[in-house]
Parts: C-alpha cells; structure tokens; sequence
C-alpha cells in the first residue's frame, strides 16, 4: 500500500473510531451495531461479552452513556484488510441506575468487509496516571 492510501485508511479509521464514540452517546443500539461485525466481542475486568448481550443491555436501557469521548489521537496501525485501533477513552455510563465514570485504554480489531470496516474485537483497560 502507498503511503497515501496508507494514510488515508488511517485517517477513515480514526473518522470510524470517532462515529462510534458518537454512536455510543446515541445509546441507538442499531447505530452501535452498525459499527461490530456479527461475531464481534469485548474483552473487560469482568470477562468476555457477546455483541448480543451487550447490545441487550444497551435496547433494555440498563446501559447507556452521558458522555464519551476519545482523549488525543488514536493510534491505527493496517495491516491489509485488517486494523489495531488504540485510544484513550473516557466515559460516564450508568448501568441499571448506577452513574459509573471511565478513564479507558481501549484496543479494537477492525476487519474490511467490502467496503466498510467492522469491528470484530474490543479490548478495554482502565487507564492509571503514571
């Protein structure tokens, strides 16, 4: 891949990282799932969740965001027709009533299906000051 069109995938991931960061304030799960591939998983502190149970919870109501924005650039690393988004994200969530504020890193595996990027995979951290 040239550098140009490296560049330019690049930049359309970290415009996708941004429209689900929205899509996540949206609490829309259509629009959320718009953005995860059918076998698409995240890996937390409390274990592995299905894209099914998580987008349960977001059509419940029993989750859903205040606020959630990424901190500084995203770190997007191609490789073909798949990609490593990495960023820093922070968000208020409340989770059956409960108000939760996150400090995340979080990791996420992209695969091109056509021509759209899906994510397969979501992996999040708490973030701690060093």
């Amino acid at each position: 891949m040239s550098d140009d069109a490296d560049t330019a995938v690049r930049n359309e991931l970290a415009a996708r990282a941004d429209d689900w960061a929205a899509a996540m304030l949206s609490n829309d799960p259509a629009r959320i799932a718009d953005f995860m591939a059918g076998d698409w998983a995240i890996v937390s502190e409390s274990g592995v969740s299905t894209r099914e149970e998580f987008l349960a919870h977001i059509e419940s109501g029993d989750l859903t965001h205040s606020a959630f924005r990424i901190v500084g650039d995203p770190r997007v690393r191609v490789h073909g027709d798949s990609a490593v988004v990495t960023a820093r994200i922070t968000n208020t969530a409340h989770y059956r009533g409960e108000r939760f504020d996150a400090d995340e890193w979080t990791t996420d595996v992209f695969v091109r299906r056509g021509e759209h990027w899906l994510c397969v995979l979501s992996h999040i951290t708490a973030a701690v000051e060093r």
